[in-house]
């Protein structure tokens, strides 16, 4: 299967899963998200998030595509982009790292190491902008598709827990430390078609193999 990464941006925000599309949970404070919905704005205020983002501080996310298809995506943004943050009990984040607000691996694509490439793909664009370190708040209860990580998943691809709570930990993966995990990261994610920074003139290798348990996608 062919596997190709794509900055999230306003053409491709429609193929985002519709329950996301559809969503301001991270966008919007609680307040506002709930008027948004009353208004049914809720798309709009989205698209004009994004727009707003992707103007001050570049791509803010990345779409995975498998043979054409969007199988997954991931977003992540600095913390002030990010008004959902304040509502987490273990807020704050670092003031050297990128939030990795939430993302999704389409159902049939589960068990195929995806959620791993999205991650690898995120600490690289981080690490070029010069930050030290993406941080994440997990669900150490979850029990499906929601706004926030699994804290498995999140242990599982390298981060570490920096601040506990039996619900809601904050999580850290430390980018310039990791120096091992950063030349893994980035062999993968080169040898991916279309990847943050492409090489049209470079033919692209195999897709990456497959190294995710299957109960810790998302």
């Amino acid at each position: 299967m062919a596997r190709r990464l794509e900055p999230l941006t306003l053409a491709n925000l429609d193929e985002l899963p519709v329950p996301c599309r559809a969503c301001v949970f991270w966008e919007l404070d609680p307040v506002a998200a709930r008027q948004a919905s009353r208004n049914g704005d809720i798309q709009l205020e989205k698209e004009a998030w994004l727009s707003q983002l992707l103007l001050d501080w570049g791509t803010a996310g990345v779409v995975l595509y498998v043979d054409d298809a969007p199988a997954g995506y991931a977003l992540y943004a600095p913390a002030n982009y990010l008004p959902r943050i304040q509502a987490f009990p273990t807020a704050p984040v670092s003031p050297d790292a990128v939030v990795l607000a939430t993302g999704r691996i389409m159902p049939r694509y589960l068990g195929m190491g995806l959620g791993k490439i999205l991650i690898q793909a995120v600490a690289k664009d981080v690490l070029k902008r010069g930050f030290r370190a993406v941080e994440a708040f997990g669900d150490s209860r979850w029990d499906g598709p929601g706004c926030v990580w699994p804290t498995d998943f999140l242990q599982a691809v390298g981060f570490g827990v920096v601040r506990d709570h039996p619900r809601n930990p904050r999580l850290r993966l430390d980018l310039r430390s990791a120096i091992t995990w950063r030349s893994e990261m980035e062999a993968a994610v080169e040898r991916l078609m279309g990847a943050i920074r492409p090489e049209p003139t470079r033919p692209a290798p195999a897709a990456v193999r497959d190294t995710l348990p299957r109960k810790t996608e998302t």
